[in-house]
C-alpha cells in the first residue's frame, strides 16, 4: 500500500503539478502509512524517501535545478522526516501501551499471577491442542477465619504467599492463576501422580506457616475432553477434599480435647 502511495504521489507530481498546486503534499500519505505500522526510525526513513522522490520529481519537471536547492525543498525534507518520526513514535508508543494493557487484563490485580480470564483462555487452548495435561484446583482452608480474625490486609498477604508458593513449584511451561477469592488453579504437563506429589510438597511447605490447602486434580483427556468437563470434575474433587480435610481437623480437635 505504501509503495503504491509513493508511486501515485510521484506520478501525480510529474503529470499534473503546477506552481501553487501542492501535489507534493500527497507524499504525506505513504509517510503516514509506513510510520503507523513501524516506528519512529522507519517513519523518519519514509520521510527521507519522500523528500528524495520530491527532489527527483522537481529535477525531472524543471528545466533548471535551482528549485531543488531552495529553502522550500529543505523545509519539505524537515517536515517529511519530522512527521514520519513523530507519527512513528506515537504509533510505537501506542502499541506498547496496548500490549501492557492486554497483559494486565490477564493478571490478577493482587497476586500478579494469572486471573480467571487467563486461566479460561489457557485451559481452552490446552484442550484444543490435544496433548495430555493435569489440571489442579487449590483452595485455601480457613481463609474466612483469617479475614475475620486478622483483617483483610492479613488475608491479602496470605493470598500473595500462596500464589508465590505455587509459582515456586510450577514448571516454566505451567499456567498458574487465581480464579476466585481464595481459589487457585494450575495446569501442568506432569502426570497426575507427579502433580499430586507436587501438591504434597506444597502442602508441607505451607503447613510450616500454618496455612492449609485442599486440592482437586483431573487429567486430560481421561477425565474430560473439554474445559467445562474438566473444570466441573476438578471442582467436585476439590469440594470432596475440603470436606475430608475439615472432618480430619474436627476429629483432631476433639482428640486433643
Amino acid at each position: 500500500m505504501a509503495v503504491l502511495a509513493y508511486a501515485g504521489a510521484f506520478a501525480a507530481f510529474l503529470i499534473v503539478d503546477q506552481p501553487g498546486l501542492g501535489i507534493g503534499h500527497f507524499f504525506y500519505v505513504p509517510i503516514c502509512l509506513v510510520a503507523l505500522v513501524t516506528g519512529e526510525l522507519r517513519g523518519a526513513a519514509a520521510g527521507l524517501l519522500a523528500a528524495a522522490l520530491y527532489v527527483i520529481a522537481v529535477v525531472v519537471t524543471q528545466t533548471s535545478t535551482a528549485d531543488v536547492l531552495s529553502w522550500s525543498s529543505a523545509v519539505r525534507l524537515v517536515t517529511y522526516t519530522s512527521v514520519g518520526a513523530l507519527l512513528g513514535w506515537y504509533a510505537s508508543r501506542n502499541r506498547t501501551l496496548l500490549g501492557e494493557l492486554d497483559q494486565q487484563a490477564f493478571k490478577d490485580f493482587l497476586t500478579g499471577i494469572g486471573n480467571a480470564r487467563f486461566f479460561e483462555s489457557r485451559l481452552a487452548e490446552r484442550c484444543a491442542a490435544g496433548k495430555p495435561f493435569t489440571l489442579v484446583f487449590a483452595d485455601l482452608d480457613g481463609f474466612g477465619e483469617i479475614n475475620d480474625l486478622q483483617g483483610h490486609d492479613a488475608g491479602n498477604t496470605v493470598l500473595c504467599r500462596v500464589a508465590g508458593a505455587l509459582n515456586e513449584i510450577a514448571w516454566p511451561a505451567d499456567d498458574v492463576a487465581r480464579i476466585g477469592g481464595d481459589e487457585f488453579a494450575f495446569v501442568t504437563h506432569l502426570q497426575p501422580e507427579q502433580a499430586r506429589h507436587m501438591c504434597a510438597r506444597l502442602t508441607r511447605t505451607l503447613a510450616e506457616e500454618n496455612l492449609h490447602l485442599s486440592f482437586g486434580t483431573t487429567c486430560f483427556p481421561a477425565d474430560g475432553a473439554t474445559a467445562v468437563e474438566l473444570s466441573r470434575k476438578t471442582d467436585d474433587r476439590l469440594f470432596a477434599a475440603k470436606l475430608l480435610n475439615r472432618n480430619r481437623r474436627t476429629v483432631a480437635a476433639h482428640t486433643r480435647n
